[in-house]
């Protein structure tokens, strides 16, 4: 199975967001990963208190990036002046313009960083690409997909963790992604998965 990731570059710093930090913990295998992946992974603080905010709903998720944190295999890192520049101009205006906390400041690090920014979200990646081009964006599927950590678990493993993201976490899969992602996890499985498109369920 030939699976592309848009992360060839070993030592690009990846910036992750909250729906992302969600996926991999529902994949069962986070700190896999984590370990597998050869580059620097960091959240920035919008994002962890995101995270915590989600013990108010019975959520866990806190606890596994808590124990990420501590192990060292993911960083918490805060905006700098042109970061929180970028920060307050996602965050002001038109609902249809603008985007929770935690993406704004996942995309401002990013591009105070020069860091590749991982989202699933349509309307962040729709913002992004229409208003920084450039910017070189990435998905959970991408670091699914990652060649070190496809090598490191195995394809077999990385079709379950890919089937609980989708089932458990309700994994929004980019539309680039949706056919090698049904090909990978099989019709019977993506029939199963109501994150992902209709037409994608179909057998």
């Amino acid at each position: 199975m030939n699976c592309q990731s848009c992360l060839d570059d070993t030592s690009a710093l990846i910036v992750i967001d909250a729906s992302v930090v969600i996926n991999l913990i529902a994949s069962g295998f986070f700190s896999e990963i984590l370990t597998a992946l050869p580059n620097r992974v960091v959240i920035v603080e919008e994002v962890k208190f995101e995270i915590e905010n989600g013990r108010q709903n019975g959520h866990r998720d806190a606890d596994a990036l808590a124990r990420m944190s501590a192990e060292g295999r993911i960083e918490v890192v805060g905006l700098r002046e042109s970061g929180q520049d970028h920060f307050l101009d996602l965050v002001s205006g038109s609902a249809a313009e603008t985007l929770d906390d935690g993406e704004a400041a996942t995309i401002a690090y990013a591009l105070e960083q020069g860091a590749v920014p991982v989202l699933d979200e349509r309307k962040a990646n729709k913002l992004c690409e229409k208003r920084f081009p450039t910017l070189k964006r990435a998905s959970t599927i991408d670091l699914f997909f990652h060649e070190e950590a496809f090598t490191a678990l195995g394809q077999n493993l990385i079709v379950d963790a890919m089937f609980n993201a989708l089932y458990q976490g309700r994994m929004r899969v980019l539309d680039h992604h949706l056919d090698s992602v049904k090909n990978l996890i099989g019709t019977d499985r993506a029939a199963q998965c109501n994150s992902l498109p209709k037409m994608a369920r179909i057998t």
